[in-house]
């Protein structure tokens, strides 16, 4: 079955977000000059959503129709096509569901774009400022002169991507949930199926949330100090930092850590690899927690038994469980539990992990409730 357009753009932009993946920078091997030509439509994407529909729409026929000259976009002019028609079916639903700048209906709408005469290099239409016109007539010239298409699309897929992730975004704070309804949204948020990097980052989140309530609220932790949250890409080892989260005693020494494990299942290795963490230091209990499915019996085992030998060896209680038991135990703890929900939303709105598409969902899950 022949690809429709919707399935060529959306396959397009999956390529350009495995580009991006968590660099938030543009891969690309097109020459300077075109990368500086291309770099200006971005510049202007915002101020300018017309040129950029209108890019992106010529682009995207060229690729699909290559023996149109897609400077005449209008089936007026002679071996034209129509550009509007082929942006408001198509192009301009495409850059509102992926939350890029885009016109209400078409970038044709636009009155610099409108003239029925091709957009060469005679084009008299008002496109301001003049680089952004000079930028966008050049391109569509090397477009017609066979430059690389896909690796133009890429290109302004990738940068549109970068722009929207630097946004900001509002996010939702409910404030009367019940510790199910919690659950509920947190493992939704954790295992969706995100096409961006960062997902990972979401249970240590969580957790990470759930101490800043506990540290206020029991009596365990009187006294203690819970260190600030790191970045997801500094190593415990390089850090000096023990588990992804950790909490010290009067004296600056680890008393509690976490070790959190998205879609990784809890196993012998994991034990002795924390042990090898920790063993040099006085930490009282240390969590190891996985948002996978519990182990098999026979390595769960074995995870017990090294487990009583650590406590023999060390005295450090292990807990090795799943995250959504463990939260479930934790929020029936708290006294208010949309604490939880605001600590974790704040953490969610300042983490440099997390993508657009991270935050996004988390709106669109609470709106989802009933």
């Amino acid at each position: 079955m022949a690809q429709t357009i919707s399935e060529f753009l959306n396959e397009e932009y999956n390529k350009a977000m495995t580009a991006v993946g968590s660099k938030e920078t543009i891969t690309s091997d097109l020459n300077e000059a075109e990368q500086a030509l291309l770099n200006t439509i971005l510049q202007y994407s915002e101020q300018a959503k017309g040129v950029l529909t209108v890019f992106i729409t010529s682009i995207v026929y060229k690729i699909l129709n290559p023996s149109q000259d897609i400077r005449k976009h209008q089936d007026g002019i002679e071996g034209g096509y129509s550009g509007r028609t082929f942006d408001s079916k198509n192009i301009t639903p495409f850059l509102k569901q992926c939350k890029f700048p885009a016109m209400a209906e078409s970038g044709w709408l636009t009155r610099s774009l409108e003239q029925k005469v091709p957009y060469d290099k005679n084009y008299t239409g008002a496109i301001k400022p003049d680089s952004l016109k000079a930028a966008f007539l050049t391109l569509l010239d090397n477009i017609q002169n066979g430059a690389n298409t896909k690796k133009y699309l890429s290109y302004i897929f990738q940068g549109l991507i970068i722009k929207r992730n630097q946004h900001t975004i509002d996010l939702a704070k409910p404030t009367t949930l019940s510790i199910n309804t919690i659950l509920w949204i947190l493992d939704k948020h954790f295992n969706s199926a995100y096409k961006a990097e960062g997902a990972s980052r979401l249970p240590v989140l969580a957790l990470y949330a759930i101490y800043e309530c506990l540290v206020n609220e029991t009596k365990r932790f009187e006294n203690k100090e819970l260190l600030p949250i790191e970045s997801h890409t500094s190593a415990d080892r390089r850090s000096g930092r023990i588990g992804d989260i950790e909490i010290i005693d009067e004296n600056k020494r680890s008393f509690e850590a976490v070790e959190v494990k998205h879609s990784i299942v809890l196993s012998l290795q994991l034990i002795t690899d924390a042990y090898s963490k920790f063993q040099t230091t006085p930490v009282n209990r240390y969590y190891i927690l996985s948002t996978a499915p519990p182990p098999a019996k026979e390595e769960f085992d074995k995870i017990q038994d090294e487990i009583q030998r650590i406590k023999n060896v060390h005295g450090c209680q292990v807990i090795a469980n799943g995250i959504m038991p463990s939260l479930k135990y934790y929020l029936r703890l708290l006294d208010n539990t949309f604490e939880f929900i605001d600590n974790y939303v704040n953490l969610l709105e300042t983490d440099t992990a997390l993508k657009f598409e991270h935050k996004e969902n988390w709106n669109k899950i609470i709106s989802e409730l009933k």
